[in-house]
C-alpha cells in the first residue's frame, strides 16, 4: 500500500489595495491554491472591479473600500499591497480594529520599508515582515504570470518570513533576505534597474525623435537593442556586457555624441550622457582597456 501525502493547506489570505500589484497577487495566490476572502480599495468600486477578476472564485471575495476594515474578515494573512505612504497609517488603524484577533501575519509589499512601519500590529500580537517581488507589473493579469518565478525580497519575524518563502516557493519564485536597515538601499538599486531604465529609455527616444523619427518609430527601433543588451546581461557580468563606444574606448566617437548632444533642448540628455558614461569608463577599465584611450574619454565627459 502507498502512502500519500497529506496536502498542506493554504493560509486565508485578505489583500489591502488593490492596485495592480495587488490585484496582481490576488491572481497570483488564488490560482496556488491561497483562498483571497477580501479585497480593500480606496473606493468600494475599484474593490469590487479587482475581486471580479476572480470570479471563479467560491465563495467570491468581499469587496470592501478603505473606510471598512472594521469588517475584514479573519484570515491567516493580511496582505499590505498600498502605496508606501499609506502602510503607516493601514497598519495603526488595522491594530485598532483587530483588537483580540493575534497571532496571525501581516505583511507588507514595500521595496523601500522595513517591517518596523507595522510596529502598531507587532504590538499587538502580530508577526509582521514584508514581500516585495523584484519584478515590474503594468497589468494585473500579465503582472500575476511574472509573479511567478520571480525573486522576493523578504524580512520580518521569523514566523513572518517561514510563511513568505512558503508562498514565494507555492509561486516557484525565489527568496532572499536583507537587513532591516538596507531596504531603502535595496528599493533604490531596484529603481535604478526598471524605473530608471523606463526614463532613460525615453530620453533615447527623445534623441531619436530629434533625428526627425516618430517617437513610436524610436521606440520600435530602440526596444530590440535594449532586449540584446539584456540578454547580455543573463549571459555574463555588467562589464563583459558593455559595448558599443566605451567598450573600444572610441575617443573621436565621444567628441561627435558630446558636440551632437550641446544644443539647449538637449542638455538633460547631455549630462545623463556624461553621468553614465563616467560609469561605462570603469566598466571598461575591468575589462583592460587601454588607460591612456580611457582618461582621454574621462577629460572629455569631466568638460
Amino acid at each position: 500500500m502507498t502512502k500519500t501525502k497529506t496536502q498542506r493547506r493554504k493560509a486565508s489570505v485578505s489583500i489591502i489595495g488593490a492596485g495592480r500589484l495587488g490585484q496582481a497577487l490576488a491572481i497570483a495566490l488564488q490560482s496556488s491554491g491561497y483562498p483571497i476572502l477580501a479585497l480593500v480599495a480606496r473606493r468600494r468600486q475599484k474593490a469590487e472591479k479587482a475581486a471580479a477578476l476572480l470570479a471563479d472564485t467560491k465563495p467570491m471575495p468581499r469587496a470592501l473600500a478603505a473606510n471598512q476594515l472594521m469588517e475584514l474578515p479573519r484570515t491567516d494573512l493580511i496582505l499590505i499591497a498600498t502605496p508606501d505612504d499609506a502602510i503607516e497609517e493601514t497598519a495603526r488603524r488595522l491594530a485598532i480594529f483587530t483588537v483580540g484577533q493575534s497571532r496571525r501575519t501581516v505583511l507588507h509589499t514595500s521595496g523601500a520599508l522595513s517591517s518596523e512601519v507595522l510596529a502598531p500590529l507587532a504590538a499587538a500580537g502580530f508577526q509582521t515582515g514584508s514581500i516585495h517581488p523584484l519584478v515590474s507589473i503594468s497589468e494585473p493579469a500579465s503582472g500575476a504570470e511574472t509573479l511567478r518565478g520571480a525573486f522576493y525580497c523578504l524580512e520580518g519575524t521569523r514566523k513572518a518570513k517561514l510563511l513568505a518563502e512558503c508562498i514565494v516557493r507555492d509561486l516557484g519564485g525565489h527568496s532572499f533576505s536583507i537587513k532591516p536597515e538596507s531596504k531603502a538601499l535595496y528599493h533604490a538599486a531596484a529603481v535604478m534597474a526598471s524605473p530608471h531604465l523606463v526614463a532613460l529609455f525615453d530620453l533615447a527616444t527623445e534623441m531619436l525623435a530629434a533625428c526627425g523619427l516618430s517617437k513610436r518609430k524610436a521606440q520600435k527601433v530602440l526596444v530590440p537593442l535594449l532586449e540584446s543588451t539584456v540578454n547580455n546581461l543573463k549571459a555574463s557580468n555588467s562589464e563583459k556586457a558593455l559595448t558599443g563606444t566605451f567598450a573600444r574606448g572610441d575617443v573621436a566617437t565621444v567628441r561627435r555624441h558630446l558636440r551632437a548632444l550641446a544644443g539647449e533642448e538637449l542638455a538633460e540628455a547631455l549630462d545623463v550622457y556624461k553621468l553614465l558614461g563616467l560609469r561605462s569608463v570603469q566598466l571598461a577599465e575591468k575589462n583592460g582597456l587601454d588607460p591612456q584611450l580611457l582618461d582621454q574619454i574621462r577629460k572629455l565627459l569631466l568638460r
